[in-house]
């Protein structure tokens, strides 16, 4: 199968492994297979019948053909360890008679990223063979908060490799921030920058097509690369458990196969729901996907009135993973919808206006699939109390915006069909917040809060989590979002 850039009318393609060791498309577009596989329903039942690692590999299979199933199932079972995920990696809650809840945050660092970033540098360390590249990949990577950490984790001493993680300094929570500066590793690089996460992603993006930081890199036998979910290698992954969890559910005897279920996903970058929309495109019964946003709801009104507008005040919520405005994976679902050509004009536009507006017929026929809510800081609170009260379950923050974005659209829209909402994150990753939901008082030490939300619930604070103020800081660098590319250039060079 052969990927080409979103952005690229010349549909001129690249293997998986290129597109995956690249990362980003030489025209700033995003990687795209060139056509979609497909299951049927039979092939659905029997990936019900085998373990995660199988399905994994047997799905990974049909996009990465360059790989063989044999190394994928390899890197999967590697990956998705019992050592680091337990027995299930993606276990299903049952909330109530309607809604269930797909739990990702069972990883290394208690957050959903660990699904594609434990396996992605095992793909992409194949992908530097497969290409016979002998030079030494720097990664670089914006972060909201979790994909920083689990991509450090994931790439931390991994043989030709270096890792550097930009994230905003006062953007994330103190337990996100003490994970990506405690982190161990001879490869790994940190850096706090001034600004929000946008200013993050827009820099390395900056850095990605700045062809004198590349020529410069390259003498040095060193070029870019992403662990972003700009990179496919990081995308294709969480196909994988949106695959896997509709064989769960008939496996549980929650849906006869066959039967169509809704997602609500918590979405900020819109790469976990994208994931969702390939899944349904394969073949898996998905029906409708909820994009759960929070006070930062610029994709809400993207999917209401078909304009995309970041120019919009940039709020920091307590669910600062989705704390974004410019949403990279939505030019994927622009891209299958209207093409490459207009695909590019759009992100032109985004580019030199900060917004742009898509054609009517277009938007209806992206609304066949999505349809957008969001949850302001009061219902947030709301969700996390009524769950802990009413469904014995403590969750985080982004999870409660799924939980009642869930609630908004079954309601408001009398679905009624099963629907899926996703938990992103381990509730003491945010245990600040979570306690105040719970005793509606303020708690400033976010690190006392882990004990304190730990003896209110009596449930146990994940082990990557524990004791987590005592390690030391590695990593203090706080840097302007200008000193970016001479962070990076530096690094590179030690």
């Amino acid at each position: 199968m052969r990927y080409i850039s979103t952005r690229n009318s010349s549909g001129e393609g690249v293997t998986s492994a290129f597109a995956i060791k690249n990362g980003l498309a030489s025209d700033g577009g995003l990687y795209m297979p060139e056509s979609i596989p497909t299951l049927s329903l039979s092939d659905i039942e029997g990936l019900c019948r085998l373990s995660y690692n199988e399905r994994c590999a047997r799905i990974l299979s049909t996009f990465l053909d360059d790989y063989t199933y044999e190394e994928l199932l390899e890197d999967a079972n590697e990956a998705y360890s019992i050592k680091k995920f337990g027995e299930n990696p993606t276990p299903i809650t049952k909330l109530d008679e309607k809604t269930l809840m797909l739990e990702l945050w069972h990883g290394p660092t208690a957050a959903f990223k660990d699904m594609a970033l434990q396996i992605m540098p095992r793909l992409f360390v194949r992908a530097l063979k497969k290409c016979g590249e002998d030079r030494t990949a720097l990664i670089l990577v914006a972060t909201s908060g979790d994909t920083g950490k689990a991509a450090l984790e994931g790439y931390k001493d991994v043989d030709g490799t270096k890792i550097k993680v930009f994230y905003p300094t006062d953007g994330v929570s103190a337990v996100q921030k003490m994970q990506m500066r405690s982190q161990e590793g001879g490869n790994v690089s940190v850096n706090g920058i001034v600004g929000n996460f946008d200013d993050a992603q827009s820099g390395v993006k900056k850095i990605f097509s700045d062809s004198a930081i590349k020529e410069t890199l390259n003498a040095s036998g060193v070029f870019l690369s992403s662990a972003n979910s700009i990179n496919w290698g990081r995308l294709v992954p969480q196909i994988v458990y949106y695959v896997s969890a509709y064989c769960d559910l008939v496996n549980m005897g929650e849906i006869r196969l066959g039967d169509k279920v809704d997602a609500c996903v918590p979405t900020g970058n819109f790469g976990n729901i994208f994931a969702c929309y390939i899944a349904k495109k394969m073949g898996v019964p998905y029906e409708k996907l909820v994009c759960a946003s929070n006070r930062n709801n610029v994709l809400t009104d993207f999917l209401e009135s078909g304009t995309y507008d970041k120019n919009r005040e940039f709020y920091k919520t307590t669910s600062p993973s989705m704390d974004i405005l410019i949403s990279s994976n939505l030019e994927r679902l622009l891209y299958l919808t209207v093409g490459s050509e207009k695909c590019a004009k759009y992100m032109k536009k985004l580019s030199a206006e900060g917004k742009y507006t898509i054609d009517s017929a277009d938007l209806k026929s992206i609304r066949e699939s999505f349809v957008g809510f969001y949850a302001d800081e009061e219902n947030v609170k709301d969700i996390i109390g009524y769950t802990y009260k009413n469904k014995n379950c403590l969750v985080d923050t982004h999870t409660a915006v799924a939980l009642y974005c869930a609630d908004r659209y079954t309601t408001t829209l009398k679905a009624e069909r099963k629907i899926v909402a996703v938990s992103t994150a381990s509730p003491y990753k945010f245990a600040s917040d979570v306690l105040t939901a719970l005793t509606s008082t303020p708690s400033e030490d976010e690190f006392a809060s882990l004990t304190e939300l730990e003896k209110l619930t009596g449930v146990q604070i994940p082990l990557p989590l524990q004791n987590i103020v005592q390690r030391p800081v590695l990593h203090k660098a706080v840097i302007e979002r200008d000193g970016m590319e001479r962070a990076t250039l530096e690094f590179a060079k030690a």
